[in-house]
């Protein structure tokens, strides 16, 4: 008898598209090349026949160091069918870094890019429960030796399906763990729900499919209703972006303010590029300035809808809507989720006053793997503790503050982090700024600002960078309280930023 709550992910997000007739229909652009939903169900199965003759039983883990390719499709979908774990990793990690996950996970399994076979081989001394690390090459091998159909595992909707790793801005990483119920919200609460991703949008998502939030964007969110992606395996420039927007004319354009930043850099974009396909320009993973967002619309005539996203979450909670979106927010809960707001000791703060982000919802992780304490600390029961600061307004309009392990107190007061960053960067000549507590020589707290600049505001001298400091002090202090005004600023190339775009405010404040 088959239980009333079985579900597969894979079966519903690519089996299910060949048993409704869109066998035919595109699901992948990549290279030139396009990948059907009937090519991808075979694919899936191919993996899973690979996987299962390296021993894969139901909820192994299989860790994923795979660029954005149709072959990281078929690798998570096929582990998903075997009722495995899929636990993909950023293709830019150290050795040790993968050491540590491969321990953690107790993956039996590791599937690598050839060139990064080294980094893994080197990683694997330690790993008591890792049989096999195999590249691509090998693993097309195998997939072409098996079979193209396989069984679906009679999962239910709670097994095990995804682990996302996540550190946060700081720490090692710990496993936000995802059932297969859980795409299906995702996919309908805000694919659907606040994207209207329909059978006729094209997505392109910058942010890779090894991070939560390009998993959404490119693999499922585009699979629930039909629709196809475009996929990049190299990083994606600011150029490289502005080509493929024109060339490959997505409908859809998933993002960080960063890369947003770093497009509206390039000279003469909007003349030689056309951005005219897209009909949304969607950004989260780090605070969104205004300016940003101001020029953007400006010069390509298209609005940023900024949301807020988490791993735990699996993708977005809060969000703001196409077509009404809100300078400055962060957007409102999405619906089907509950956000509020408290204060330290867990008591709700009044509107317009900054708390700690709760939030419940069906796509929440119940648990991080073998981690009972930060578990306990973050899931409280129904609700997730975000970590993050947040204010809302009478609309329901959510404005991040920071961090809570940012925010820092000067001259008794709290301040955001966010906040001043937003500030610097509205100024002409400033591209990004991280802005962190730092002790004076008198010993008190005040705002360092990091700020990365604009080529064509670029000192070439002392006395320029210390007038150009004096300004940005002048430019805050015009629009905010002198106690966020930064004491000091240093010019600096790049910020220290995760993997997914968050400033590493714990660098900043070491290196201060």
């Amino acid at each position: 008898m088959i239980a009333a709550d079985r579900f597969n992910a894979a079966e519903f997000f690519v089996d299910r598209h060949v048993i409704e007739g869109r066998a035919a229909r595109t699901v992948f652009r990549a290279a030139g090349v396009a990948t059907t939903y009937g090519e991808l169900a075979e694919a899936v199965s191919r993996a899973g026949h690979a996987l299962a003759g390296l021993g894969i039983e139901i909820e192994n883990r299989v860790v994923l160091v795979l660029r954005d390719t149709p072959l990281f499709a078929a690798a998570f979908w096929g582990t998903l069918k075997l009722g495995a774990v899929a636990v993909p990793l950023n293709t830019l990690m150290t050795p040790d870094e993968y050491a540590f996950i491969l321990e953690d996970s107790r993956a039996r399994v590791a599937i690598v890019e050839d060139d990064l076979l080294p980094k893994l081989e080197a990683a694997r001394a330690g790993c008591r429960w890792l049989r096999a690390v195999i590249g691509v090459s090998q693993l097309r091998g195998l997939m072409a030796r098996a079979s193209a159909t396989l069984d679906v595992t009679p999962t239910v909707r709670e097994d095990m399906a995804y682990w996302g790793y996540t550190s946060g801005s700081t720490g090692r990483p710990k496993a936000a763990v995802h059932s297969h119920k859980d795409f299906l919200a995702a996919a309908d609460l805000v694919g659907v729900g606040i994207f209207g991703l329909a059978a006729a949008d094209l997505v392109f998502s910058a942010s890779k499919m090894y991070f939560a939030f390009g998993l959404g964007n490119a693999l499922y969110f585009p699979a629930r209703v039909g629709a196809a992606s475009i996929l990049v395996g190299d990083r994606v420039t600011p150029e490289g972006a502005l080509e493929v927007l024109t060339v490959e004319r997505p409908t859809v354009f998933f993002a960080v303010a960063t890369l947003y930043a770093r497009m509206l850099e390039v000279a003469d974009a909007e003349r030689r590029w056309d951005l005219s396909s897209l009909r949304l320009c969607v950004t989260s993973g780090e605070a969104l300035p205004p300016a940003v967002f101001d020029a953007w619309r400006a010069r390509f005539g298209h609005e940023l809808v900024d949301v807020v996203g988490s791993t735990e979450a699996l993708h977005d909670l809060i969000a703001n809507r196409p077509g009404a979106v809100r300078r400055g927010a962060a957007g409102q809960v999405v619906p089907g989720f509950e956000a509020r707001l408290v204060d330290d000791t867990g008591r709700p703060v009044p509107t317009g006053a900054v708390g700690h982000l709760l939030i419940k919802g069906e796509t929440l992780s119940a648990y991080y793997w073998n981690r009972l304490e930060r578990t306990r600390a973050t899931m409280l029961g129904e609700w997730v503790r975000t970590g993050d600061m947040f204010s809302q307004d009478a609309d329901g309009y959510f404005y991040f503050a920071g961090r809570a392990d940012d925010m820092f107190k000067t001259a008794g007061q709290w301040v955001s982090p966010a906040e001043v960053e937003g500030l610097l960067a509205e100024h002409p000549g400033v591209l990004e700024a991280g802005v962190v507590g730092t002790s004076a020589a008198d010993g008190l707290v005040t705002p360092h600002a990091f700020v990365v600049l604009k080529a064509s505001h670029r000192p070439t001298s002392a006395t320029e960078a210390d007038a150009l400091a004096a300004e940005l002090r002048g430019w805050v202090k015009q629009r905010a309280a002198s106690y966020k005004v930064p004491r000091v600023i240093d010019f600096v190339p790049d910020l220290p930023k995760t993997a997914t775009g968050k400033i590493q405010r714990f660098r900043l404040r070491s290196g201060a």
